[in-house]
């Protein structure tokens, strides 16, 4: 236990040092907060209400599709891989300790939202805050769990990029964060609910957190979950 607290520790600390990381769990979802946060409660006063949900879907989803398969494509695609299988590290301690540390990092993240946002533009707090983070984490941790699917599934870095915008794009713009998901047609209604961006859109809501919104996360989390644990097994007998 000591030796996975110390393994998840040192990947933390990297993490931090890490540029990719950094645009992509702070930088890029803080800006677009502090940007569109005022241009929509401007536009859609009404917004405050939703406000927080609303960026925090944004930053989680940014941080997990984009920002953590590329150093898992550096970590199995490298001779880091060598080096566990030298040492008789399990090849899944990698993809746990690197999947804990972004999610201390999307937590941290998500906590400045929080906090700034009923201040910078007067947006409304959840009436329950353990229901709130509890939401959050599932949300999170279902999209770290995709995020892991895409940095095992695909080896080569320009198709990655290529293939998690897939993911990212379609789950912000078809959530129902940035306009009323009933304004869409019929068609994208449907396949915006494939992505989990919607789902933990619904989860962090007031009175959301109920088990009609919650079943298809759980179900998209332990598919990724058996598709990993294929993949990994793959990777050991390369």
């Amino acid at each position: 236990m000591n030796a996975f607290l110390y393994g998840v520790a040192l990947q933390w600390r990297l993490d931090i040092r890490s540029k990719s990381l950094l645009i992509t769990c702070y930088i890029v979802p803080l800006i677009f907060f502090l940007l569109m946060g005022g241009i929509f409660t401007y536009v859609m006063p009404e917004m405050k209400n939703t406000l927080i949900p609303s960026m925090i879907v944004m930053g989680v989803s940014m941080g997990a599709f984009v920002g953590l398969p590329p150093s898992l494509i550096e970590t199995y695609g490298s001779d880091i891989k060598k080096v566990y299988k030298t040492n008789g590290v399990p090849l899944y301690l990698g993809l746990v300790t690197m999947s804990i540390s972004a999610f201390i990092h999307l937590m941290i993240m998500c906590v400045i939202i929080l906090l700034l946002a009923p201040v910078l533009f007067e947006a409304v707090l959840p009436n329950s805050f353990p229901l709130f983070f509890l939401a959050l984490t599932v949300y999170i941790i279902v999209s770290l769990s995709i995020g892991c699917v895409l940095g095992q599934a695909v080896k080569n870095q320009a198709k990655l990029n290529m293939i998690s915008q897939l993911v990212f794009l379609p789950s912000i713009l078809l959530s129902g964060i940035m306009f009323p998901i009933d304004l869409l047609p019929d068609f994208f209604k449907f396949l915006g609910r494939i992505f989990p961006a919607s789902w933990g859109y619904k989860l962090m809501a007031d009175g959301g957190f109920q088990l009609e919104n919650l079943w298809y996360p759980l179900l998209v989390f332990s598919a990724a979950v058996t598709v990993c644990v294929v993949l990994l097994k793959k990777r050991e007998s390369e």
